[in-house]
Order: C-alpha cells, then structure tokens, then sequence
C-alpha cells in the first residue's frame, strides 16, 4: 500500500513539475513575441503606408503574444499554488482556443469564396505599396516563395504597383518580383530581374518563367490537401481534454496529467 502511495506521490510531482517548466516556457515566449510585436508595431506607426490592420503582423504578434503570456501564466500559477481551480480555467482556456481555432478553420473552408474576395482584396492593396512596406514585402515575399505562386489572385495583379505597372518608366515596368520565379540553387545568385516582361504574356507563357497561379489559390490548396490531417490533429487534442474535464477532474492526479497533456498539445500545435 505505501507503495502505491509513494508511485502516486512521484508521478503527482513529476506531472506537477513538468508543467511549471513547460508553462513557464511558453510564458516567457509569449512574453518576447509580445515585447517584438509592440516593438513593430511602433515602428509601423512611424513609417506605415498602410492602414489596414489586417496588412499589419505586429497586430498578429500582439495578439498572438497576449493570448500566450496570459494562458501561459495561469498554467504557472496554477501550477505552483497547485490550485485546481486555476488548472480547470486553465484547461477550458486552452479548450476555447481550440476550439475557435477549429471554428474559423471551417467557416474560411465553407464561406471559401468570400474569404478569398477579402484577402484578394487587401492584397492588392498591399501590393501597391509593395515596395513602401517592408512588413507586407517580407510577407508576401515569404508566401510567392513558400506556395510557389505569384501574385493575389493571378501574376497580372502585380499591374496595380506603380514599379511594375507596364506604363512606368525602369527595368522593373511590365514585370514582377523575383520571388515569383523558380527557387534559384544553394549559392547562386537570384536574377532579380527573372520576371521581366511577363506581364504582357499569357498565362501558359508566362508559366514558363514564373509561376503563374495566385498566391490565395495556392494557399487554399494547400489547407484543402491538408484539412484532414489539421482536424484529426485538432480532435485528438480536445476530445481527451473534454474526457478529462468531465470525468476526471475531481482526481488531483488526473487533473494534472489532463492539463500536461493539453498544454503540451496545444502550444506544440502551435
């Protein structure tokens, strides 16, 4: 008998423990995306070209860094008061976002076609400004390269910035960023110049330089090919959370093994 007490008491400190340091982790991560996200965001606010909120990261960042620092230090406070009240607001914090994550995840894949008419929208009008925002360039840059895709809806969109507009004067007129071509090798210097002219190609000629297809098609593909494995995943942490709230929380052992878990698996999914 003592020694199950003993098993029970080392794995109580073991989980107990775990947590702390895993909570404390992220708690101070979400601290330093938030110190770097007010940080950009003040800097935006001195030389921003841009109004929109949503063509701003440091809002992102902001945010992203609240929700952390403030989920992330009701894990370290519940862990150390070992309080489980805390720890239940803990894992029904974590549940909520969850599960907000998961609802805005389907209403973009139902209502696909408005929420591409949004981001082709604000898009461009990033676009215009392309060269102005250094925030929406390294976006923008990032995605045309990471999917493969150029443009918002189609390469021709690059028509809207004042650089590549075919009427304006400089090399850089009837073209596109380099980032729209395919990926030079390691070590070699990119043409910067590699789209040039293919504004005033078809699309099936163009491809043969640059890749052709929007950048917002390319992205929904992407979440399309890969919506099965991002709902299991998603399932598989909230339905052992939910299992654990209602069945197993009255258990001190258990509730910490059900606020490990979720915290491992939400901040890892994240």
């Amino acid at each position: 008998m003592s020694d199950v007490r003993y098993c029970e008491r080392c794995s109580y400190l073991f989980l107990k423990f775990f947590l702390i340091i895993y909570a404390t982790i992220f708690w101070l991560i979400g601290g330093l995306i938030l110190a770097i996200g007010i940080y950009a965001e003040v800097e935006r606010q001195r030389y921003k070209t841009l109004e929109g909120v949503f063509l701003a990261p440091a809002i992102i960042l902001i945010v992203l860094g609240v929700v952390m620092f403030i989920v992330s230090f009701i894990g370290v406070l519940a862990s150390l008061r070992d309080n489980l009240c805390l720890l239940k607001v803990f894992l029904y914090m974590l549940s909520v976002c969850l599960i907000l994550e998961l609802l805005g995840g389907i209403l973009a894949l139902v209502f696909r076609n408005q929420t591409k008419d949004l981001l082709n929208k604000n898009i461009r009008k990033g676009m215009v400004n392309y060269y102005d925002d250094l925030d929406f360039k390294n976006i923008m840059d990032f995605v045309q390269r990471k999917f493969k895709c150029c443009g918002s809806e189609e390469f021709t969109d690059w028509k809207v910035n004042m650089y590549h507009n075919c009427s304006a004067p400089g090399p850089l007129a009837c073209g596109v960023p380099y980032t729209c071509c395919p990926e030079t090798q390691p070590g070699e210097v990119p043409n910067t110049l590699c789209g040039s002219g293919v504004l005033n190609k078809d699309r099936q000629e163009a491809g043969l330089v640059i890749h052709a297809r929007g950048c917002t098609s390319a992205v929904f593909i992407w979440f399309m090919d890969n919506y099965k494995i991002m709902a299991g995943l998603l399932l598989g942490i909230l339905i052992p959370q939910n299992c654990h709230t209602t069945k197993d929380c009255n258990h001190r052992n258990n509730s910490w093994l059900s606020l490990a878990s979720a915290h491992v698996l939400f901040w890892t999914h994240v």
